[in-house]
């Protein structure tokens, strides 16, 4: 079974910066690629970013692009999303998402998700 849980969510003014981090476990862990996705109140959950876990391709949703960077860590099972000029508008529960390694699309695994408040 795999489990996957976040950290480092919190409240931050405008125009900050947190990184999130998602550390996996599991009796093989091994994805075929790992994403994070947020949902603000009254809203859809929506993808923010995702990389491939072997070749270190990343996809990001155009909101985020050129703020929010993507990244992970093998060795230690982790994956990061680095979130600089934050905007209120990215206030939401952002949850860690794994993809299983037979699978090319989805997200088969998921954490309980982090808090991210952003000020005005």
């Amino acid at each position: 079974q795999v489990q996957l849980v976040e950290s480092g969510g919190g409240l931050v003014q405008a125009g900050g910066s947190l990184r999130l981090s998602c550390a996996a476990s599991g009796r093989t862990f091994s994805p075929n690629a790992m994403g994070w996705f947020r949902q603000a109140p009254g809203k859809e959950r929506e993808f923010v970013a995702s990389i491939e876990w072997t070749i270190s391709i990343t996809n990001y949703v155009d909101s985020v692009k050129g703020r929010f960077t993507i990244s992970r860590d093998n060795a230690k099972n982790t994956v990061y999303l680095q979130m600089n000029s934050l905007k209120p508008e990215d206030t939401a529960v952002y949850y860690c998402a794994a993809r299983r390694s037979d699978r090319r699309i989805g997200f088969h695994y998921w954490g309980r998700g982090t808090q991210v408040t952003v000020s005005s």
